[in-house]
């Protein structure tokens, strides 16, 4: 059984190289390019990945194309600033060579903030289904948070394995605070799409704060230090944020098709 890996990138240059090297194992590397103006193209045509070049139209779309352009019999999906860790790969391999494996499987991710691996708050084992039998993943979900599912009619058991994949998420405070302005403003969309309108407090001042609550104390936050306090209290921020822009979205009134 082969193994195909697909990734969406734009602009990567930094981390590509470390991501395909992780997977240089594989059958194949499909890397779906959207634009790229530095090296990441030429970085993945020297891990013989099959680049593809596609305009950006949503993170969703854009994987799925991915998926469509993989030809082996199972697809793992990678973003760009994740690495499958050896232990992990000997794992896959594995898996797929066995006849009897389910048609998807989650994978633990180790959840790296300015460098340190965040274990409490709920980023820990943080699992994700990554890895199924092709043609039978599809992502789905609204941005800024899509995911993968098995499509309905596939046998819908998963199985988990136990290895990590690490993700370099956020190195500095300024990438985290630029991510997170971005998936604010598709939450706010997704948000107002899913019927919120106008100004709340509730969301907008106490559903943060609960948020901080339930994350560093009940969740065990704290246990992760200087970078636990950051990491959550800048989620709070972001969730402050999303609402606020949802007000900002609506309050010129609801969208003419639902004005009567």
């Amino acid at each position: 059984m082969g193994l195909s890996v697909a990734i969406v990138a734009m602009n990567e240059e930094a981390i590509i190289g470390r991501t395909l090297e992780s997977v240089r194992w594989a059958d194949e590397i499909v890397l779906v390019d959207s634009g790229s103006t530095d090296r990441t193209c030429d970085i993945a045509r020297q891990y013989n990945a099959r680049v593809l070049l596609r305009e950006w139209r949503g993170f969703s779309l854009q994987k799925n194309f991915a998926f469509e352009s993989c030809t082996q019999d199972w697809i793992l999906s990678l973003d760009a600033d994740e690495v499958v860790t050896p232990e992990l790969a000997e794992e896959i391999r594995r898996v797929i060579g066995n006849a009897d494996a389910c048609n998807g499987y989650w994978i633990p991710r180790k959840n790296l903030f300015l460098g340190k691996w965040v274990r409490f708050g709920g980023f820990y084992p943080d699992p994700k289904l990554r890895l199924f039998r092709r043609c039978h993943g599809v992502m789905v979900g609204a941005e800024p948070h899509p995911r993968i599912d098995l499509t309905p009619a596939t046998d819908q058991r998963t199985g988990r394995l136990k290895n990590l994949m690490v993700h370099y998420a956020y190195p500095t405070l300024s990438s985290y605070t630029a991510h997170m302005n971005s998936y604010s403003s598709a939450g706010a969309k997704a948000a107002v799409a899913n019927g919120y309108r106008g100004f709340s407090v509730v969301n907008i001042v106490l559903r943060p704060v609960l948020t901080f609550i339930y994350n560093y104390f009940f969740r065990l936050g704290f246990l992760d230090g200087r970078e636990g306090l950051l990491l959550h209290l800048y989620h709070a921020v972001y969730v402050s944020n999303k609402y606020a822009k949802v007000w900002e979205l609506t309050k010129a009134g609801p969208p003419a098709q639902d004005r009567s």
